[in-house]
């Protein structure tokens, strides 16, 4: 058996807590094989509209194919527990979960109480070992990652001087190993153009977690009992019961099933019941809060979220050296998005308003200053610049540009559904001079779909809309649009000319 297979069974093996109801693993040659290659289901919230690219980016990174939920924002795929820290690299997800139970067609009982009965005999009945195995595991992952996070921040304050005949004893010495391991964790956990393979990186995470969660037991003079709590999403208007009714009532089993203390805030696990007409699932929660929050620190009235904007550039399939341009930038989410996941294009963040623009330039800095401190030296940059501008009137040679992703103004928090009927056949028309003819193509995010497509109407000749994604934006019913640039050469007006002036 390898190292790496010895070190994930001896964290699979640790209880969790000696008041969990959890079936422990035995050591006959069967189960134990059966723990080396654990396999589970993971389900994961994406945009609305975006499983289909969601799907395609975990077929293409982790290899698994994806079933899209009849929920509207969920997808399910299955992996092995070595791949739980590449799954937190996905880009198109916000949150992650590993499935309990699933239940295609679940009969809901006629009456309310018995509804509501059946959900207290559930909890008993379900297979909680092996997702509270993965539960641990990613707690381990998140403690590494905190945990790196305080060195950075301390590194400044704390300096080792060996050159002067200090000594390092055997704790200061596996404080260095650990370091060294947790970086190489985070490196992972947080980029994944790296190409080191994730089982050996799970495997020495789970040893130096066991070491650490022994030393911890050691500590404890009493267990502490886990705090939780359940939250239920339902859809669905055959339900003769609440989402806090079905959230209350499950909870108790849940509680009186592992002795659990229950904590709406401050809680340790989190319990999700998902509810879809007659579908259940019943899941583990393995993120706190929504992974689109990634990039950017500098937040405006309208930021896109990370999520989306990864989901609108992957719909136009960037290739290498593709200039990308978002004429509308606003914090810059898309570009910076870009910039990250494709590094080898070049992207340039544009905006008419100057607030925008150092927004946008801000989130720059602060994601080139986290890549340093990660690397703990100096980094080459980004491929990405941002520039104020009107985007009616781009500073940019003719043809020159292979792809333009933006935001629309929708006419609500930004702009107004008048000066759209103006904006948005003039802004149609100037990227249409920008893109490469035959080549080029556009994804737009708008909500003012009645004037989008009036204005896409009289711009035939140059842009072919291709396909449609129906999204939900704050509440909002959107679409984003792509579109492609039809061979035929722009052709300047005599005024247009005589205003433009020099492009670059």
């Amino acid at each position: 058996m390898s190292d790496i297979q010895e070190a994930t069974n001896k964290l699979l093996d640790v209880n969790l807590h000696e008041n969990q109801k959890s079936v422990p693993v035995t050591k006959e040659n069967g189960t134990k094989n059966e723990s080396e290659h654990l396999h589970i289901t993971i389900g994961a919230t994406v945009p609305t509209g975006f499983e289909q690219t969601a799907a395609g980016e975990i077929k293409e990174k982790l290899g698994s194919s994806c079933k899209i939920s009849k929920d509207r924002g969920k997808i399910y795929f299955d992996i092995s527990v070595e791949s739980l820290a590449q799954v937190h690299c996905l880009r198109s997800v916000d949150n992650l979960f590993v499935v309990v139970e699933e239940f295609k067609d679940f009969q809901f009982k006629q009456t309310k109480e018995e509804a509501l009965k059946d959900f207290e005999d559930l909890a008993g009945k379900l297979p909680w070992s092996d997702p509270l195995k993965v539960w641990e595991i990613n707690t381990c992952f998140k403690k590494k990652k905190t945990k790196r996070k305080k060195m950075s921040q301390n590194s400044n304050k704390e300096k080792i001087d060996n050159g002067q005949g200090d000594k390092l004893d055997g704790r200061d010495i596996r404080g260095f190993t650990d370091s060294a391991l947790d970086s190489h964790i985070l490196d992972y956990y947080e980029n994944p153009a790296i190409k080191e393979e994730i089982s050996t990186l799970v495997g020495d995470d789970l040893a130096s977690s066991k070491d650490e969660t022994d030393e911890h037991l050691k500590e404890e003079t009493a267990p502490q009992v886990l705090k939780f709590r359940v939250t239920c999403n339902r859809a669905g208007e055959k339900h003769c019961f609440t989402s806090n009714e079905a959230a209350r009532d499950f909870g108790g089993a849940v509680q009186d099933h592992f002795k659990w203390k229950a904590d709406m805030t401050n809680f340790d696990v989190e319990v999700l019941l998902n509810i879809h007409d007659n579908e259940v699932v019943v899941g583990i929660a393995l993120t706190e809060e929504s992974l689109h929050r990634r990039n950017i620190t500098n937040f405006g009235p309208t930021t896109l979220r990370s999520t989306l904007a990864y989901g609108m550039l992957r719909l136009c399939a960037p290739q290498p050296t593709d200039i990308i341009v978002d004429p509308m930038c606003g914090t810059g989410a898309i570009p910076i998005e870009g910039a990250t996941e494709w590094s080898n294009c070049y992207h340039i963040a544009g905006d008419n308003s100057p607030l925008a623009v150092k927004r946008a330039a801000n989130n720059i800095s602060s994601l080139l200053t986290k890549s340093q401190v990660k690397e703990s030296k100096s980094s080459w940059g980004l491929p990405i610049d941002a520039v104020q501008w009107d985007s009616c009137n781009l500073p940019l040679r003719t043809g020159s540009v292979d792809i333009i992703v933006t935001d629309m103004p929708f006419g609500k928090r930004m702009g107004s559904k008048k000066r759209n009927w103006n904006l948005y056949p003039a802004c149609l028309r100037e990227m249409s001079r920008v893109c490469r003819p035959g080549t080029g193509r556009a994804v737009l995010l708008t909500q003012d779909k009645k004037c989008f497509a009036k204005a896409l109407s009289g711009m035939g000749h140059v842009w072919r809309k291709v396909h449609t994604v129906w999204v939900n934006i704050g509440g909002l019913h959107a679409a984003v649009y792509l579109l492609k640039r039809t061979p035929q050469a722009f052709v300047h007006s005599s005024d247009q000319e005589g205003e433009r002036g020099t492009p670059w």
